[in-house]
């Protein structure tokens, strides 16, 4: 039996797909909670959310995410990150999945990856779980209900958490799988429930296929000044960093929290919701998120809750410190209706450093950008992957290096061309720790940094004094209103100053090392940042 909306020419049928049981097409918020609800796959939360939790994956698997290597992808992928999969490995796997699913029901929702229709990725998602359609239906572009009936995809994923992989036969390192065949247009995931997979597969795809057509896809959030899109300001940073929070600024438009393309146009946000994460979310901190978190069809992701009231632990992370919660992008008042935006003024680059070393915020030139942004320095926390479980100081490309199919240097030459095109002003954002690393010193004061940002982006910090930093050479501003001058100057806030300047040169020295890689592909100017 099959139900709901869809282009009678473009069924699962007409993909090959068949034998399945039920298949539910693009089911509308109401009817996917009562599905999920009928097959028991979670608990009705306050106002109508979906609480769910996703077993023994409570975060992303990287290490089991493959790109099959087919002619067409070769020499384009950068296959030193990104694991390779043979095509007759993919074929075994698919065959296999395809077999699995036989008598099962199924959902499927049609969605866009990206705002400006001209760059617009149209995917097909097929999940064995209910939930799984309510959390990718939040978080894309939903079509309008007459453009599902001539839609027909570029991609396919399908998600099949029951699904086991067998390593010897698929090539695979385990029974979780997350394979890309770009030849194909197919996304296989497997063995997982962590629904994030979905979305940062959707991300992957438009990190390989917009650089290829000039624009450049980020793993960043945007907003722009009311009334005024042209000053649109991004924010690079992979999870934990802020991306979420600070982008969700109540005197400035939210054009996204997480993915967005810069185009000939402008950005664009690539998703429809966002993704947030919920441990310590309080209605003081963030009023509009922590409202989220009791509107109907918000997915409420991996948090513990009362039995009886059905009310939130925002503290207790037995479960995991990589809570969250998806809701659609119109849930925030102050949401871009058309999530488009103009070309980046500001460029704010956010890390986590664990060391205790960097200022909270530090003026760039884009030379130094594209050193940063190459670095892309920061801090795993605890719970966004498999295994960790305290902040572990790390270097990911482009600020989203397991999400990279191309070299960096391609993300980093598209993003230096259109600074230089377009002038924006680019910035260093710390909201690690400060007076200390990790275990001695306490996180950057959120009010600091969005007392910085907000002078940042207003204009009024380019008018203040600024040092050069003895370390890594950027320039930082010696005072700014609403924020304590010791705070700027992160040597005084340690104690021990003698242990301050030795963190200093061995995270100086990590970012020389790891930068070594990427020297043969860069132009003199950010050589000479590099060599210092």
């Amino acid at each position: 039996m099959t139900t709901g909306r869809v282009n009678p020419a473009f069924r699962l049928d007409d993909q090959g797909i068949t034998g399945l049981g039920n298949v539910y097409y693009n089911l509308l918020e109401p009817g996917l909670i009562e599905e999920a609800l009928k097959r028991s796959e979670g608990t009705l939360g306050e106002g109508g959310t979906m609480l769910v939790t996703t077993g023994k994956h409570t975060g992303r698997s990287p290490k089991d995410k493959f790109v099959v290597r087919t002619p067409s992808v070769e020499n384009s992928i950068w296959w030193e990150n990104n694991a390779p999969m043979t095509p007759d490995a993919f074929d075994a796997l698919y065959g296999d999945m395809i077999a699995h699913m036989k008598g099962r029901d199924y959902f499927v929702q049609d969605l866009f990856g990206g705002a400006d229709a001209a760059h617009r990725l149209d995917v097909r998602v097929v999940t064995e779980l209910a939930w799984h359609s309510l959390f990718i239906r939040t978080m894309l572009r939903r079509p309008g209900l007459k453009e599902l009936d001539d839609f027909t995809a570029d991609f396919t994923i399908i998600n099949c958490p029951t699904f086991k992989a067998d390593p010897q036969k698929h090539g695979c390192r385990s029974e979780t799988v997350i394979a890309l065949n770009f030849e194909k247009k197919l996304i296989l995931i497997g063995g997982t429930e962590y629904a994030g997979e979905n979305k940062k597969s959707v991300f992957t795809l438009l990190n390989y296929i917009l650089p290829g057509k000039g624009v450049m896809a980020m793993h960043c959030s945007a907003n722009h000044a009311p009334n005024n899109p042209v000053d649109t300001a991004i924010f690079f940073g992979l999870s934990g960093t802020g991306k979420t929070t600070l982008s969700a600024d109540p005197s400035r438009i939210l054009i996204g929290d997480d993915e967005h393309g810069w185009s000939e146009r402008g950005t664009f946000n690539f998703e429809g919701g966002c993704y947030a994460k919920t441990i310590n979310l309080s209605a003081e901190a963030e009023p509009e998120i922590y409202e989220t978190t009791k509107k109907f069809g918000t997915v409420i992701e991996n948090m513990v809750f009362d039995e009886h009231t059905k009310s939130l632990d925002f503290e207790d992370n037995s479960i995991t410190d990589n809570m969250r919660c998806a809701y659609p992008l119109e849930y925030i008042s102050n949401a871009s209706a058309t999530a488009l935006g103009g070309h980046p003024k500001h460029i704010i680059m956010l890390t986590c450093d664990a060391f205790g070393v960097l200022p909270p915020i530090a003026r760039l030139t884009p030379a130094q950008a594209m050193y940063h942004f190459l670095s892309g320095f920061t801090s795993k926390t605890p719970g966004t992957e498999i295994g960790v479980v305290e902040p572990i100081p790390t270097f990911s490309t482009c600020f989203g290096a397991p999400f990279m199919p191309r070299r960096p240097e391609e993300y980093g030459k598209l993003l230096q061309e259109k600074i230089g095109k377009h002038g924006a002003t680019c910035w260093l954002v710390n909201t690690g720790w400060t007076g200390g690393a990790y275990g001695t010193g306490s996180r950057m004061p959120i009010k600091a940094t969005r007392a910085l940002l907000s002078a940042a982006l207003d204009g009024s910090l380019a008018e203040v004094e600024f040092r050069k930093d003895a370390n890594f050479g950027f320039e930082v501003p010696v005072s700014v209103a609403g924020v304590a001058d010791v705070l700027l100057d992160p040597r005084r806030t340690w104690t021990d100053k003698d242990a301050y300047d030795a963190q200093a040169e061995k995270l100086v020295a990590m970012f020389a090392d790891n930068f070594e890689q990427y020297v043969p592909y860069i132009d003199d100017e950010v050589k000479a940042v590099a060599i210092g």
